[in-house]
């Protein structure tokens, strides 16, 4: 079965030395609509992290990070999958407060990755956080802050619209907001994937939370590391896309676990052996403040906005013969 599905008579908007500068150009009005919509302060980030220390991010708990040996430290290092648990520790560090908070830009490798229109072995994305106080680890702030995130991304593409005509205004500022459990009440006979097109391809804008823990099916609508968000106060963005015909996941974000979410997903996910860790004692410990932050695709974001219909159109990887010969001549992949 083919992983990479190309649309009949598909045509970039713009060529790819237009879509360079356009790459530039949505960076950097995206980052400041984020900046100032969420009161962020741009901070450098690790490209790795020191290896078994519970700072990385485990992802779905299966992927495997390229690690190697730091002679000079005697030690490994492990490249990072993102910097979820980083930022929150770095907020602490870096004596952030209520209000305020940090963005950063993170290239990451996934070498387990599946490859297809929007998944890529190379990972970029604006990686956020901001310090809340315990009275907003609440639905309706997780609700605001999408919406600003939302408000910053159709601002964005409105100005990328207007500098090329010929790119269309499509997104719609207007979120859906849905539980993970409504949407399999919707859909029970479907996989999670597959909800997600039904329910996007009639709300173009939508926030799908609570994702990680059990569904009344018996599984979860997707795995999510149990140490850095709550599983009931978090969730996804998605925007339709129309070239592709899919929804597409521009950002997995959430309010963070304090004490009491940390030790209860822990022990549904049989981790607790994680409680040995800095971080994890951190959090235990009610050291490290509240937050809540996500990670925000670049490249899918820009695959988005400019209607690309794949990501090596708009970043440079490696890509399998496969992939290759069925983007031909026509379609440009970096």
């Amino acid at each position: 079965m083919k992983k990479t599905k190309l649309p009949k008579d598909y045509k970039p908007y713009l060529c790819t030395y237009e879509t360079q500068t356009a790459i530039g150009f949505i960076n950097n009005n995206f980052e400041e609509q984020l900046k100032n919509r969420l009161e962020l302060k741009r901070v450098s980030a690790p490209l790795f992290v020191a290896a078994k220390t519970g700072l990385n991010d485990d992802l779905n708990g299966v992927e495997t990070p390229v690690s190697f040996n730091i002679p000079a430290l005697n030690r490994e290092g492990e490249v990072v999958h993102s910097l979820a648990k980083w930022k929150r520790l770095a907020l602490h560090q870096y004596d952030f407060h209520i209000g305020n908070g940090l963005y950063t830009n993170m290239n990451a490798i996934r070498r387990d990755e599946i490859l297809d229109n929007t998944h890529s072995v190379y990972v970029d994305q604006w990686d956020w956080e901001r310090v809340i106080s315990r009275e907003e680890r609440t639905l309706d702030y997780l609700k605001k802050v999408v919406q600003d995130i939302v408000d910053s991304i159709c601002e964005t593409e409105a100005r990328v619209c207007a500098k090329y005509p010929n790119v269309p205004l499509k997104l719609s500022n207007q979120v859906s907001f849905i539980t993970s459990q409504e949407l399999e009440d919707l859909y029970p006979t479907l996989t999670p994937e597959q909800r997600e097109h039904e329910y996007v391809r009639e709300h173009p804008t939508t926030f799908i939370m609570q994702i990680g823990g059990d569904l009344k099916s018996g599984t979860p609508h997707g795995q999510r590391a149990p140490d850095y968000d709550d599983w009931s106060l978090n969730g996804d963005i998605l925007f339709w896309h129309e070239a592709l015909g899919q929804a597409l996941e521009i950002s997995s974000m959430g309010i963070r676990v304090d004490r009491d979410a940390m030790l209860k997903q822990l022990e549904t996910a049989n981790a607790l052996h994680r409680l040995n860790y800095e971080f994890h004692q951190k959090v235990v410990d009610e050291i490290l403040p509240l937050t809540i932050g996500g990670g925000i695709g670049q490249s899918r974001m820009c695959m988005l906005l400019l209607g690309n219909v794949h990501i090596g159109e708009v970043q440079v990887s490696l890509w399998d013969d496969e992939t290759l010969s069925e983007a031909g001549e026509d379609i440009k992949l970096l």
